[in-house]
């Protein structure tokens, strides 16, 4: 069975579509052999408090767990408590170039226009490649924003391969097939994401009446017809938004609310999505008051993980020539 590695940033607050779009599936397909790190060395690139970063891995964890990520089958850890990351992400770092990482689109994108960039935004795509090598993932699960990182991974394995010998594996990326899209509750045309105001965003830390007014305030458009539509923007991301908390496609939700007013359909996608979440808010509710557990959960990761990145890097060292 393929070796897979997934990675997510403890920065700002989760919302409903990395819920749907990516950690439901990481508990759903989870295996022995699936490693899910907690980036934290990732977070320092951009202007941070470290309090905020403290806590947000710490929380973040927890809403991993919530989410039913099963520490006693995956591997749950948090980046910097492996610190072979840090060790193989420099030794790469003479392997890739700095053309080719001055080409990365999210650096020109961070970066452009900004005085005292730091270096770390520069080079941390090859930390990336680290975490990749690190566990000889075969599988790496990606968005098409993550392409390019991914192509540059296999370009360093590959390279470091041909002048060391083979060491390690080259990674495959995999594009999980597409779930519903969850979109802006006042922009509909643009993804649900941290960095858009927090009224169009459906935080799974929002209680449920808080998570029912925003829906209720969620942007319409003209006419009462609830259907799909390019030019009913505003109720084809409602009914997305159904569709993926219930399962029930469009067309059977279009027949259901023939003839419903905005107020009611509003209402009844507020209770679906609560209903959705309520498991996961539940169950974090209750690792809030555990915090052993988590500390607990991730402790047995890190020994886990660590003890697969030292027998990789008990070979890169061996390869590139580091005394023993």
């Amino acid at each position: 069975m393929a070796r897979v590695l997934s990675g997510i940033q403890p920065t700002g607050d989760l919302h409903l579509g990395n819920y749907v779009g990516a950690i439901r599936r990481w508990a759903e397909q989870q295996a022995p052999n699936h490693f899910f790190c907690i980036v934290d060395l990732h977070a320092m690139t951009v202007p941070y408090e470290a309090d905020e970063l403290r806590q947000g891995t710490r929380e973040l964890a927890t809403w991993l767990l919530a989410a039913g990520l099963d520490p006693r089958t995956a591997t749950v850890f948090v980046q910097s408590h492996v610190r072979e990351h840090t060790e193989l992400a420099w030794i790469l770092q003479c392997v890739a170039s700095y053309g080719e990482l001055h080409r990365m689109t999210q650096f020109k994108e961070k970066g452009e226009g900004k005085q005292g960039v730091s270096a770390g935004l520069l080079t941390y795509p090859v930390l990336q490649a680290a975490d990749i090598l690190l566990y000889q993932a075969d599988e790496v699960p990606i968005g098409a924003d993550q392409r390019q990182h991914l192509e540059l991974s296999r370009t360093i394995a590959e390279r470091f391969n041909h002048r060391f010998g083979e060491t390690f594996t080259v990674p495959t990326p995999t594009f999980p097939t597409a779930g519903a899209r969850v979109m802006d509750l006042q922009h509909a045309d643009r993804k649900m994401s941290k960095s858009l105001p927090e009224s169009g965003t459906l935080l799974l830390s929002d209680t449920e009446k808080a998570t029912e007014k925003k829906i209720k305030r969620a942007v319409t458009d003209s006419g009462t017809e609830i259907r799909a539509g390019d030019d009913k923007p505003g109720i084809t991301n409602l009914l997305d938004l159904l569709s993926a908390v219930t399962g029930e496609d469009i067309p059977t939700l279009e027949q259901r609310y023939a003839g419903a007013g905005y107020g009611t359909f509003k209402g009844e996608v507020a209770e679906a999505v609560n209903a959705f979440l309520r498991p996961v808010r539940d169950r974090r509710a209750e690792l809030a008051d555990e915090p052993g557990t988590v500390e607990q959960a991730l402790h047995e990761g890190a020994d886990r993980a660590r003890a697969v990145a030292a027998e990789t890097m008990a070979a890169v060292r061996d390869a590139v020539g580091l005394l023993r």
